[in-house]
């Protein structure tokens, strides 16, 4: 493809998403994200699905998913195309690629995770023995129905992942797991909940000394920074891409004893994908 089938057919939403980014707020045409190029508490980066395109309100600058690439990988325009040769799809939504916070959908059933493709998912992604943790959600979206593997967050959305999808039912928020029985005033900090599930299939993994802080994205970090600053001690297992290494560094800038415990998956995009590769977890 050229520069301007790339920009017609890529799909800004899908390469936003590339780069652990979603929605703040949003309808069916329009989203309004974080700025992709400093920090602030109220989004500005307007993403406008239809024409494809972005707009910062904040210093007047257009994207689109070619600049938008080189902004947030600080790269050239060819590095940008090789980059996005991946996005061979249209712009029309996936189900894989629709981050759903507005009320366009219906949950059918929850239950504990008995679907055989769940089931096995969940094999594959080595974090079977903790399906407890998990609900199998049936919901209907656009008149098709549809089901996956749920983790509620402290909103009460609801993560979906199964093999082909990768959504939010309802509002997203982190989930902060408090642990009654810690013995320290610890948390351990993760990007996803598979990440979390692995974590807690590790070998000698201390259960009682730290709460639990689930992302589910990168871009609700704003929402626990003041209280990051209570703990004692912040571990990080965030994933070792653009998104998580710099909010990696933010983490380690920001308070004073942090632990950032990513060299175990160097060589990894997270530490599910190494647990994955790991024979020490089966």
């Amino acid at each position: 493809m050229n520069c301007e089938q790339i920009k017609n057919k890529v799909s800004i939403r899908r390469v936003l998403e590339s780069f652990n980014l979603f929605p703040v707020k949003q309808n069916s045409k329009t989203a309004f994200y974080f700025a992709i190029d400093r920090e602030e508490k109220s989004p500005s980066l307007c993403v406008d699905f239809a024409q494809n395109k972005a707009f910062d309100f904040g210093t007047g600058k257009s994207y689109d998913v070619i600049s938008i690439v080189q902004q947030l990988s600080k790269c050239s325009v060819s590095d940008a195309l090789q980059y996005l040769e991946k996005f061979n799809t249209s712009i029309q939504s996936t189900q894989t690629s629709i981050l759903e916070t507005s009320k366009n959908y219906e949950i059918l059933e929850v239950k504990e995770i008995e679907h055989l493709a769940l089931a096995e998912y969940l094999k594959s992604r080595k974090i079977h023995d903790q399906k407890h943790l998990v609900k199998e959600v049936h919901y209907q979206m656009k008149g098709k129905n549809y089901f996956g593997i749920g983790f509620y967050n402290n909103s009460g959305g609801v993560e979906i992942r199964n093999k082909y999808s990768k959504i939010c039912l309802g509002k997203k928020d982190v989930t902060l797991l408090k642990n009654p029985k810690k013995e320290k005033n610890e948390v351990c900090v993760f990007e996803g909940f598979f990440d979390f599930l692995t974590y807690l299939n590790l070998p000698n993994v201390q259960f009682s000394n730290s709460d639990f802080l689930i992302l589910n994205s990168t871009a609700m970090f704003f929402k626990v920074e003041k209280q990051l600053a209570q703990y004692d001690k912040i571990v990080l297992f965030l994933d070792n891409d653009l998104s998580g290494s710099i909010l990696t560094e933010k983490i380690v800038d920001k308070y004073e004893n942090v632990e950032d415990c990513s060299i175990l998956y160097e060589d990894f995009k997270d530490l599910n994908e190494w647990g994955c590769a790991n024979r020490i977890i089966d």
